[in-house]
């Protein structure tokens, strides 16, 4: 069955995330293996606290960083958890939802290619499964990072934008903040989103895991 993920007013490529262009997430419709994944794929530790919006340090480190043009994402690299997987370029099914990466393919990410180019000014958005038929797929590990942590995306320009972590969370599907998590801060930002949460093989996963990171550097 083909997976339902994040639903999202069509906007133009260039155009940012607004507070007021609201993205409402679904969650990625995910299947665990016939043989359950012990205790399945590691969650945050702000699962165990109540939901905040994690708030982008004013430490001085992106001063005077300029954000890229636009270019479309290639590649994604998230060394602490041994992710180096393509990217694929993802728009809205016919029903208005965000289409993720085929689940067959375990090692591939889905960038929203209507929304913001990582590196771009704005808030860019990556997602992918958490696990597929097989097992463990390219965001399992997902939640087990920390802040401090980089990210990379490759752009078809030659361009890679290096992001650091501030911020994990999990949401519940019926309750996710989509203008918090999609809202444009007004400096390039990535969100990194896979499914979470608990899981029953009734409903599937009942949240979603969310990295939030600002732009760092570029070379």
């Amino acid at each position: 069955m083909p997976p339902k993920d994040f639903r999202v007013f069509q906007r133009r490529r260039r155009r940012p995330w607004g507070v007021l262009a609201l993205a409402m997430l679904s969650g990625i419709a995910m299947m665990r293996n016939g043989v359950d994944l012990a205790d399945g794929p590691p969650q945050p530790a702000a699962a165990a606290r109540p939901v905040a919006r994690p708030v982008a340090p004013q430490d001085g480190a992106t001063e005077g960083l300029e954000p890229l043009p636009f270019a479309p994402a290639s590649r994604i690299k998230i060394p602490a958890i041994q992710v180096a997987a393509p990217i694929m370029d993802v728009g809205l099914d016919p029903d208005g939802w965000v289409a993720a990466p085929p689940p067959q393919d375990a090692n591939l990410a889905g960038w929203y290619q209507n929304g913001i180019s990582p590196g771009q000014r704005g808030t860019a958005v990556v997602v992918g499964h958490v696990d597929n038929a097989q097992g463990p797929a390219v965001f399992y590990g997902l939640g087990s990072l920390e802040k401090g942590q980089h990210i990379e995306v490759e752009r078809y320009d030659g361009r890679i934008a290096v992001f650091e972590i501030y911020g994990l969370e999990v949401y519940a599907k019926d309750d996710f903040p989509g203008v918090q998590v999609y809202a444009d801060t007004g400096e390039p930002e990535l969100r990194v989103i896979t499914c979470g949460g608990g899981y029953t093989r009734a409903r599937g996963y009942d949240g979603n895991v969310v990295v939030y990171a600002r732009m760092v550097g570029s070379r």
